[in-house]
């Protein structure tokens, strides 16, 4: 097969998939050109599915510039937090620090026990997921999950937070 042939034949399948896990036209196309640049350029010798081969070539590009958004997203994040002026008010940066603290109990609590465990010795402790482990006697990477799990729990209900602070008011 050549190229052409195999450009033609998973253009638009290749596109649509891409689509799908980017979720915007543009980010899609530079995908989906990328997976035909490397598909093109790969050995296809000995390759005996060719629509499989190249939805995985897709899946794994996909999954590296979405890898990358979100790395990036958290490291500008980070650094947005870390260079916000500080409160040269030391009441002022006592009460938000105490409000802070209060609202993260809040949502710790609403979190399933297993899963506050772990996120409570992770965070509030500070303990290293092989720590949490011994601690509580779980393989590490169920501490890992219930981690990743609580996470993005504290996460969704940050979110919904936002959102109704946010609705609220719009009202007045």
């Amino acid at each position: 097969m050549t190229d052409r042939e195999l450009f033609e034949l998973y253009k638009e399948q290749i596109y649509y998939f891409c689509y799908y896990l980017m979720q915007n036209q543009a980010d899609a196309e530079d995908v989906c050109q990328e997976v035909f640049v490397k598909a093109i350029l790969a050995d296809r010798s000995k390759v005996q599915d060719l629509k499989s081969w190249i939805l995985r070539i897709a899946s794994n590009e996909c999954s590296n510039v979405l890898r990358r958004r979100k790395t990036g997203l958290m490291k500008e994040i980070r650094t947005f937090l870390l260079s916000r002026p500080h409160s040269f008010n030391p009441v002022e940066e006592s009460l938000y620090h105490r409000e802070t603290q209060t609202e993260l109990h809040k949502l710790y609590n609403k979190l399933p026990d297993k899963i506050r465990m772990v996120v409570i010795l992770r965070y509030v402790n500070e303990l290293t997921v092989p720590e949490i482990s011994r601690v509580i006697n779980i393989p590490e990477g169920t501490a890992k999950s219930r981690l990743n799990r609580g996470l993005k729990l504290l996460k969704k209900m940050v979110v919904s937070q936002v959102k109704e602070m946010n609705s609220s008011e719009s009202v007045f």
